[in-house]
């Protein structure tokens, strides 16, 4: 059998775009054959995986799975919204967020995680962007639990059980029966689903987001002309809103547009006869803060056939 240097590795790394254990292995089964270890790479779609690892990946799918005290959900991202369609890539999502609602890993640790056939969820990825044709990546997973009570999930835009655009959890602690705790947590849940909370509570806002938005808003009170103390007063105030506006417990219930969630769960908590308490929410909305690639059809065709574009 022939030494696989590093050297080798390298070259290999640098010709197909393939990770470096892929090249090493694919060396050592072509006995360091440099072209047999290229078609081994594309045989097994790890060449033309990561070929395609270089586009844009902000459409996908955002996948959700609960039982009783435990919830998980995922996002995991393609190219196009067609593939969020494909069966093949619905199965995937599902089955990684039941990876992740039984494991709670973070992603990294996910990915070495057994599928149901054996492999590891970064090679059923991988196969899977040698198959569908696109770039695909696991984005991120999370998962909530309690000791009592009940995680409760949420699906907006739908696209199959469990899988939609936006996936939500709300973590409702208690002993109120699982019928209250299920229709308080599906309310509680549509709703971070479209007021976007930022935060559970006002003091977990991100103190480096409220300093930002003081600096706006003493710009803003300091064109008024007012007094210093004035202006003080109203950019606090102005906080104090942002705070109020942005923190789960605090927004009001969009159900009714005058209730605070913490008001709501309260309510919720006395009819029952139980105690209740909102201990934790995520919200996963696909593609959200990935920077998507726009193109100029036009613009590609010119540059490709040397045509200047007019100002």
């Amino acid at each position: 059998m022939a030494d696989i240097t590093a050297a080798m590795v390298k070259d290999l790394r640098e010709k197909s775009g393939a990770g470096m254990m892929d090249c090493k292995k694919a060396l050592s089964e072509a006995g360091g054959d440099m072209d047999a270890a290229m078609d081994w790479l594309r045989t097994k779609g790890l060449a033309a995986a990561q070929k395609k690892s270089s586009r844009t990946a902000a459409e996908g799918l955002v996948g959700i799975a609960t039982s009783g005290t435990t919830g998980a959900v995922v996002e995991v991202n393609s190219e196009t919204d067609f593939v969020a369609k494909n069966d093949q890539f619905q199965a995937f999502v599902t089955e990684v967020t039941k990876i992740e609602l039984a494991t709670g890993a973070d992603v990294e640790a996910l990915k070495a995680v057994k599928t149901a056939a054996g492999v590891t969820v970064e090679e059923a990825l991988t196969k899977n962007i040698a198959t569908i044709g696109e770039n695909q990546s696991l984005r991120r997973a999370k998962r909530l639990e309690v000791s009592k009570g009940a995680v409760v999930g949420y699906i907006h835009n739908k696209q199959a059980d469990g899988l939609g655009k936006i996936g939500v959890l709300v973590a409702l602690e208690g002993d109120a029966s699982d019928e209250v705790l299920q229709k308080l947590g599906k309310d509680l849940a549509m709703h971070v689903a479209a007021a976007f909370p930022k935060a559970l509570n006002e003091e977990d806002l991100d103190e480096a987001e409220i300093e930002r938005e003081r600096a706006i808003a003493a710009e803003k009170a300091g064109e008024s002309g007012k007094p210093a103390d004035i202006v003080a007063k109203m950019v606090e105030g102005s906080i104090a809103k942002f705070r109020k506006e942005h923190a789960l417990v605090s927004q009001l219930f969009v159900m009714d547009g005058k209730t605070k969630i913490s008001d709501v769960v309260a309510k919720a908590a006395k009819d029952a006869g139980g105690s209740i308490v909102l201990k934790d929410y995520v919200r996963f909305q696909l593609g959200e803060g990935i920077e998507k690639e726009t193109s100029d059809f036009a613009a590609e065709v010119a540059a490709a056939s040397g045509v200047p574009q007019k100002a």
